[in-house]
């Protein structure tokens, strides 16, 4: 289900069990999975695969572009994200191009994910670290 289609930018196909709010982007190659949840002004660009149950809160910003270098027009290859099943991530938190979350792990809100989240473990902060 998608709350407010017009206020948003969606390039996939939305699982009839995942629920996307308004204002969020989401790039034509992304991969989401069944029963998600992303909430207002979530950005998600192309290289990001998220699989299901995962809770994503408001203004999570995930990048694809680790160096940000400057690459000629079409020849930009996103850098692989992966998000696994079962993850919570908080409102504001800014994941880092590269980064695989492990599963069933819980990024705290406004946290800079720089490095992978192990499974099951909890994360705060800038840079991230467990707690």
């Amino acid at each position: 289900m998608i709350y407010h289609p017009e206020t948003s930018n969606i390039g996939i196909e939305i699982d009839p069990s995942t629920v996307v709010h308004s204002h969020v982007v989401i790039h034509d190659q992304v991969k989401l999975g069944k029963d998600c949840k992303v909430q207002s002004f979530v950005f998600i660009p192309n290289g990001v695969e998220i699989e299901d149950n995962v809770f994503i809160g408001p203004h999570v910003c995930f990048t694809n572009d680790p160096k940000m270098d400057i690459v000629p027009q079409g020849q930009f290859v996103p850098t692989k994200t992966i998000v696994h099943r079962g993850v919570h991530i908080g409102a504001n938190a800014c994941i880092k191009a590269g980064v695989i979350i492990g599963e069933g792990a819980i990024i705290g809100m406004g946290s800079v994910v720089l490095h992978d989240v192990a499974p099951g473990v909890i994360v705060v902060g800038n840079p991230a670290r467990p707690i």
